[in-house]
Parts: structure tokens; C-alpha cells; sequence
């Protein structure tokens, strides 16, 4: 039996945005009152699999002979109970855990919830993590009484929503290792106290979790889940309906899956595999973590889910690997080394590529993919040599010639007769893009760019290099563009280095501009502009060559200020200004905002007279 800790009750007050994001979840999602049964019971299946495996290296953690998942109505005390053998928590982790809501963003998730359609509104548990917390959707207290593994001390965590104090933290007892969830039920939620209720409820959200879940009825424990692995099931005897289910357990998501994968391999290393690619982006997934999460079991056993089975890039992938080729007792040091995972690794990357290429052929459904997940695999372009060709292949981007998203294979095909360059383009926000003055030339020319608007498109086409013979060179380079046939503004020219000094590496004139005044090009070897600014704002990669200033000497001002090149004072002026509207065109800040707009205004007033 557990010993009393002497620590005495402490009372702990949520954060201002924590309370607030927990009346969103009580009162917003408050329609869908069934899910907090499947995030309970799916928080208790976690323990459970987490004490099992903290169990193969340390014996004394072991978990009882029949350990399962108990769920207790009490109609006399209008209560229900969730309970667990599992791994289970200490005072400290209570805090961690049960006293912060929706550590991915508390402000994105409330806008979330805010944008999302009734329907979508469940999704958005699994995406932000808050699934503990739909317990208040029910009950108006909720107390967690656990007792950590190897611990002789337990706690409770109890939360009164009604008197909005916080949470209290205070030493109990409990006889097991395990947790205790107990919701002191509404009284519009008596509906949770009917057996049958319930397990219709788990029947039909919790019935693939393996641990045996049973509830209490007429004083005897009863079975609710089939407890069964579904993917050691044959396909033709799994539904559609069955592969759903499985899939929001795995992920405690709501969306529907945009494709399956399930398949055993046989040969040098066997495993079975049920993969998911979701149907909408986790809000999560380009947050720090980076890891792939698939779940590994051997022989049905969970074992972790730290194996990473995946690349980073295919980090959304979600699923289960099963193999019979690894000892029960696996070392987190064997997995880091056992040729058999990087087996299972080499085969789940091939096939997850080879239904994404299956799945391409079909633009429309594959787009939906690419919108949701193309960024995470523009990382692989950037990292991972053995895959970069494959993942070429399957690129998707806006473009300046065509409606929607273009691949590359499709722009070659409509590349104009001598041009040697895939071009592209790389900023914050696709409405600038296509106005960009970079485009004018090419778009005279009649050739294409394709338009890159996430971070990660800074790095890739370095990488890249080429696809299909055809290199990539960013529209911002300096070789991009020819300068033949132009009026000669040398004067001018000269004469804008001399004012603007050190900020600009050479003033010239170009003749890729067909509206613009003015346009900034990086060096022909250096980093195009999109990856120095990017590089500027992360502090990373030390000081950056400042780009070339390009003018147009076909353009009205350009050509008035040429006629005056000899007036220092007006061209001094002129040349900030003109640097400043260079830098305003390619998303940047003026180096002084206000200075830049006393210019502007003084110009705009006449003071470049009439030319």
C-alpha cells in the first residue's frame, strides 16, 4: 500500500489564456460529448503500454498479471471512474501534465476553434493535445488520484471548474501503482452512468486498443473491446469503417485518413505495417519535434514509438509496425543499431513512396496531399541524397504561367525553345510573388517561374541543383537577365554607388525590368535573396554580401534622373529612396522607415521637377 506523502495541499491558479482555453473546450466543443470516454481511455492505454515496456529492463515495474482498463459508474454517487494499472505519475508530473493546457498554443488553438466548421471542431483535440481536459465537458470536478511505478507515494490532482480556483495538488493514497480519473458528473451527462452507454461508447471508439477494457455492471467487471490488433488481420476482413476507427485511436484524430497502406512483408526481415497518411496537417508538425512517431510492436507488444521508423520528412505518416524478428526486451542502444530496423526502414520509405507516386496521377486529390504535407517533404530535397531524386518528382508549386499547382516535369514540357533554367522565385506570400518586379523580364520573355512561398524553400534548390538537365537558378540571381541594347546611364550609375557606399555591392543598369524602376539582385555564386534574408533574421550564417542594385533606364524617373546625374545633392536623395523601394518590393523593411517616407513625399511633390 502506498505511503501519505507529508507534502502538504497546495492550490495551483492557471494561467490567464489556460482558462480561457478551457471554457473554449468545455462550451465549444460541447456537442461532441462522447470523445472525452476515448481520450481517457486512450490516456490509460498509454500508461498501461508505457509501464509494460519501462517493465522489460526493470522487473520490479512489472505490471499485474490482468492488468486492463476499469470504467466505474456509480449512479448513487453520480460519478464515473477511469482506471489503470499504468505507469502512472508523481506530484511533479501532475503538474506537468494535468496543470497546462495545450502546450502546442493556447492562442492558435483558440483561433482554431474559432474558424472551424461544428463539424471539424472535434478534430482539434487531437491537434492541439487537449484531449484530458474534454473530461470538463462532462463533469464540473474532475480528481486524479496516481501512484507512479516504483513510488510509494501517491497524489491527487483535483479540478473544481465551477469555483474557478485552479488546481489542487494533494498527497493521497492508493494501494497500485496506476491512476485513478474520477469525473463528478453534471447533472445533464447521467447519461454516462448507464453501462450500455458506455460500452457503445468504447465499442465504437476504443474497441482496437489492446489492453482489455472492462465496465462495471451488476457488480462483476465485464469485457467492452475486443482488444484485437488490427493489423495482424487479413485485409479482406478489415472495413472501411475498421481502418477509420483504427487510425483516429492511433492519432486521437477525427479527419479521415487520405490513404491507407497495410501490407505484410516476408523475406530476410518480416514485419506487418498499417500506415496512415491523414487527411488534414497536425497543428504540430513543424514545430521542434521532428521525429516520426510510428509505433513499434514485437509480436503484437507495444514496444516504443521512438524507433523512428520514418525520416522526418514522412513524420505525418501515422501507424503501426509489427515484427516477430526482435526480442521482447529490446534496448533502446539494439534499436539504435539492429540492422533489422534499418531494414523495416529502407521498405516503409519505398512503399510510402510508391503510393504517393500512384497517388500523383491524380492532380486534384494529390494537391489536397501536397498542401497539407509538401513542406515536410521539401525538408527530405534539403536532407536525405539517397530519396532527393524521388521526392523531384513528386514537387508541386504555384507557378507564374498556370492556374493551381505545376510539377517540374510538367514545367519542362513547357519550357520555350533554348531556355536551359527551371526559374523560381522564393517569398513570404504568393499575391507578392506574382507581382514581384524579379518576373517582369522573364514574364516578357514568355518564360515560366515557379513560386515558393514556405521557409524551407530558401534551402532546397541549392540541393537540387538540376531536374532532368535543367538547372535551377533563382529569378533574383544576377545571370538571369541580359543588359544588351540599353541606354547608356553609366553616369547615373556610377554616381548612385557613390551615394548608397557599402549598402549595395555594384549599381546597374538591366533589362529585365519592364514596369519597374529598380529591382535587387543577389551575386551569380552567393545565396539568392530569399536565403539571405532568411539567414539575416535566424542571426545565423554571419554577415551576407549586400545584393546588387539594378535600374531600369527605360523607366520615366530613371531617365529624369539621368538628365540631372551631375546634381549630388538630388541624386543623394534619389538613391536611398530607389534602394528603398527595391528593398520595400522584395518584402523588406526601409532602413529608415520615417526618412523613406519624408522622400517619398518630398518626391512626390515635385522636387524631381518634370524631367
Amino acid at each position: 500500500m502506498s505511503t501519505t506523502a507529508e507534502a502538504p495541499a497546495e492550490t495551483h491558479e492557471f494561467g490567464a489564456e489556460t482558462g480561457r482555453l478551457l471554457d473554449l473546450v468545455v462550451h465549444a466543443l460541447y456537442s461532441e460529448r462522447d470523445i472525452f470516454l476515448r481520450e481517457l481511455v486512450a490516456n490509460a492505454a498509454d500508461a498501461t503500454d508505457r509501464r509494460r515496456f519501462a517493465a522489460l529492463t526493470d522487473p520490479a515495474l512489472a505490471l499485474p498479471e490482468k492488468a486492463a482498463i476499469r470504467i466505474v459508474p456509480d449512479k448513487s454517487a453520480r460519478s464515473l471512474l477511469i482506471a489503470d494499472a499504468g505507469m502512472g505519475m508523481d506530484r511533479e508530473e501532475m503538474i506537468a501534465h494535468l496543470g497546462t493546457i495545450a502546450r502546442s498554443g493556447t492562442r492558435a488553438f483558440g483561433a482554431a476553434l474559432a474558424d472551424a466548421k461544428p463539424e471539424e471542431r472535434p478534430n482539434l483535440i487531437g491537434q492541439f493535445g487537449v484531449g484530458f481536459y474534454s473530461a470538463f465537458m462532462v463533469a464540473d470536478l474532475v480528481e486524479v488520484t496516481s501512484r507512479k511505478a516504483g513510488s510509494e507515494h501517491a497524489f491527487t490532482w483535483s479540478c473544481d471548474i465551477a469555483s474557478g480556483q485552479g488546481f489542487i495538488i494533494r498527497p493521497a493514497e492508493r494501494a497500485e501503482p496506476g491512476t485513478d480519473v474520477l469525473l463528478h458528473l453534471k447533472p445533464d451527462a447521467e447519461t454516462y452512468l448507464d453501462p450500455a452507454a458506455l460500452e457503445a461508447i468504447v465499442r465504437k471508439w476504443a474497441d482496437h486498443i489492446t489492453w482489455p477494457i472492462t465496465i462495471a455492471r451488476d457488480g462483476k467487471d465485464l469485457p467492452a473491446n475486443e482488444g484485437t490488433a488490427l493489423w495482424r488481420r487479413p485485409r479482406a476482413e478489415i472495413s472501411e469503417a475498421d481502418y477509420h476507427g483504427f487510425y483516429r485511436h492511433l492519432g486521437h484524430m477525427f479527419d479521415t485518413p487520405w490513404a491507407t497502406l497495410h501490407w505484410r512483408a516476408e523475406g530476410m526481415t518480416e514485419f506487418t505495417a498499417l500506415l496512415f497518411i491523414p487527411g488534414t496537417r497536425p497543428f504540430d508538425l513543424f514545430e521542434q519535434d521532428r521525429s516520426s512517431h510510428l509505433r513499434l510492436h514485437v509480436r503484437r507488444m507495444f514496444i516504443t514509438d521512438k524507433a523512428e521508423l520514418l525520416p522526418s520528412w514522412l513524420r505525418f505518416v501515422a501507424g503501426v509496425v509489427d515484427t516477430e524478428d526482435l526480442p521482447l526486451n529490446v534496448s533502446r542502444e539494439m534499436l539504435q543499431s539492429t540492422p533489422v530496423l534499418g531494414r523495416i526502414r529502407k521498405a516503409l520509405i519505398g512503399r510510402v513512396l510508391a503510393e504517393l507516386r500512384t497517388k500523383a496521377k491524380e492532380a486534384a486529390d494529390f494537391d489536397k496531399f501536397w498542401e497539407n504535407f509538401g513542406a515536410a517533404l521539401k525538408e527530405g530535397l534539403w536532407e536525405d541524397t539517397e530519396h532527393r531524386t524521388e521526392l523531384a518528382s513528386l514537387l508541386r508549386a504555384p507557378s507564374s504561367a498556370v492556374e493551381g499547382l505545376t510539377s517540374l516535369a510538367a514545367y519542362i514540357d513547357r519550357m520555350k525553345p533554348g531556355q536551359e533554367v527551371i526559374h523560381y522565385l522564393v517569398g513570404e506570400d504568393l499575391v507578392a510573388l506574382r507581382a514581384s518586379p524579379q518576373l517582369e523580364g522573364l514574364r516578357a520573355k514568355g518564360e515560366e517561374v515557379l513560386l515558393l512561398t514556405d521557409p524551407i524553400d530558401a534551402f532546397w534548390p541549392e540541393r537540387l541543383a538540376s531536374f532532368e538537365g535543367k538547372r535551377l537558378v533563382s529569378a533574383s540571381q544576377a545571370d538571369v537577365a541580359a543588359t544588351t541594347d540599353l541606354p547608356d546611364i553609366s553616369v547615373l550609375t556610377a554616381a548612385l554607388k557613390s551615394a548608397l557606399g557599402d549598402a549595395v555591392a555594384e549599381v546597374r543598369a538591366t533589362g529585365r525590368l519592364t514596369d519597374s524602376a529598380v529591382v535587387l539582385a543577389a551575386g551569380a555564386l552567393g545565396p539568392d535573396l530569399a536565403m539571405q534574408r532568411l539567414m539575416r533574421r535566424s542571426g545565423r550564417g554571419g554577415p551576407m554580401p549586400p545584393p546588387a542594385l539594378e535600374v531600369n533606364p527605360k523607366h520615366p524617373a530613371i531617365a529624369a534622373l539621368a538628365a540631372k546625374a551631375s546634381d549630388a545633392v538630388l541624386v543623394g536623395r534619389a538613391a536611398t529612396v530607389l534602394l528603398d523601394l527595391a528593398r520595400v518590393a522584395e518584402g523588406e523593411m526601409p532602413r529608415d522607415p520615417a526618412g523613406f517616407a519624408r522622400e517619398v513625399t518630398a518626391l512626390l511633390a515635385g522636387s524631381l521637377g518634370s524631367g
